[in-house]
């Protein structure tokens, strides 16, 4: 349960008051003048600061030392008011450097020392031990509870960093193949232009179809275009990026990188899309993993950064699978609606399903590049994406995507 700072401080100032308390009671029967008004006002000044002492440690610490050596010049049983000053030193060694501290355990086995001194004891060799050992001692829990602070910080900030930069290469991973798509709509605009322009006089038909099929294509790629400028522009390390080059000179390229019929006299592929999707399936079955495919509603076609968008999730979820759960029975369901597609791949996790114990690199789902990029990806398209371990044992990740009905239309290939 975390507490709230000054909260934990308030719990914490109770312990050593609690313990005044029942100490000032027993004065009398310890030989000590029973407590006066005098004597608890100073009990109640000397430990209730400790609420603040996360605030102003040094402060605090010598407050209480004040009213400590007041307490006992008034001739009190100097023990009832030495668990607030140990408390309050200890908070000095963790909040404050050692030149603080070394000042401050001065003045402890000072007054410590004091102590033993006005109440005229016998043992006055232990007192000065006690007032030399217990500053040593509580010196050496704080400086390493502050050490322990300090590099757990470190560690923090460390692992967000190390994961706002796995967010921005995923991110920038996937402008490159968006931009990949918008090359291929852009070839297919140019093929179809010049099929028009060609027949245009001859073939009015054929020149409308055309025509019809630049309009459908140059608005989904304007589309992917305003989605990957908003990713890029939502990414904090999009300014210390390499920026792809619009006219594709050469240069490192994503995993869905082709190259364009300018570059090569290639014809210009697509990223993968669901038409590859029984291909990528059928690797995975050769891998071990036994997997059902089911597709429910009427499959239609489907902008091209929806299907990578749907072709990524589901081939890390299949890969996940074959990583983790070897042998594991696999379910892919794709939904078609009117308004959205659904993906859905679960496992039973294989032979490991009866394992008390879960994977913990399968019940984490804040790690990892894979699992960032299906946030990324669902986010970018504004879907959702749900992962994580099922009741029954294995592992489940379910992708909604918007995805409005339209009409099919016919993408012809791009030749040289």
């Amino acid at each position: 349960m975390r507490l709230h700072p000054r909260a934990a401080d308030g719990l914490t100032a109770l312990a050593p008051a609690a313990v005044a308390c029942l100490l000032g009671a027993e004065a009398a029967t310890q030989g000590w003048p029973p407590l006066d008004a005098p004597g608890w006002t100073l009990v109640a000044l000397a430990n209730l600061p400790l609420v603040l002492r996360g605030r102003a440690p040094v402060a605090v610490f010598l407050f209480v030392h004040l009213c400590w050596a007041v307490y006992v010049s008034l001739g009190h049983w100097p023990v009832v008011n030495s668990p607030a000053a140990m408390v309050a030193f200890y908070t000095v060694t963790v909040a404050r450097p050692t030149r603080i501290t070394a000042g401050c355990a001065a003045l402890l086995g000072g007054v410590w020392v004091y102590a033993g001194a006005v109440s005229d004891s016998d043992a006055m060799p232990a007192v000065v031990g006690q007032a030399i050992a217990y500053p040593l001692v509580i010196w050496r829990f704080g400086h390493s509870a502050r050490r322990t602070a300090e590099l757990t910080e470190r560690l923090r900030a460390e692992q967000a960093e190390r994961a706002r930069r796995e967010v921005a290469e995923e991110r920038v991973r996937i402008a490159r193949e968006l931009h990949d798509v918008i090359a291929h709509h852009i070839a297919v605009i140019n093929v179809q232009a010049g099929l028009a322009r060609y027949v245009v006089d001859s073939d009015t038909r054929t020149a409308r179809e055309a025509l019809g099929v630049i309009g459908t294509t140059s608005g989904e790629a304007l589309t992917e275009l305003r989605r990957m400028l908003g990713l890029l522009r939502a990414d904090e390390a999009a300014g210390e990026t390499r920026k792809d080059d619009p006219a594709g000179e050469t240069g490192h390229r994503g995993p869905g990188a082709r190259e364009t019929a300018a570059e090569s006299g290639a014809a210009a592929e697509p990223a993968p899309g669901l038409d590859r999707l029984h291909d990528m399936i059928d690797r995975i079955r050769a891998g071990g993993v036994r997997v059902e495919v089911t597709v429910e509603g009427e499959p239609r076609p489907l902008p091209s950064g929806v299907q990578l968008c749907v072709y990524r999730v589901v081939q890390e979820a299949l890969t996940n699978v074959l990583k983790h759960a070897h042998g594991a029975r696999a379910a892919v369901r794709l939904v078609y609606r009117a308004d959205e597609v659904e993906a859905t791949v679960i496992d039973d996790g294989g032979p490991e399903r009866h394992r008390k114990e879960p994977d913990p690199a399968r019940s984490a789902p804040t790690t990892g590049h894979g699992l960032i990029g299906m946030r990324e990806r669902a986010k970018l398209y504004g879907g959702t994406i749900v992962v994580g371990p099922r009741p029954g044992g294995g592992f489940g990740v379910h992708l909604t995507l918007p995805a409005p009905q339209r009409c099919a239309r016919r993408e012809d290939a791009v030749t040289e």
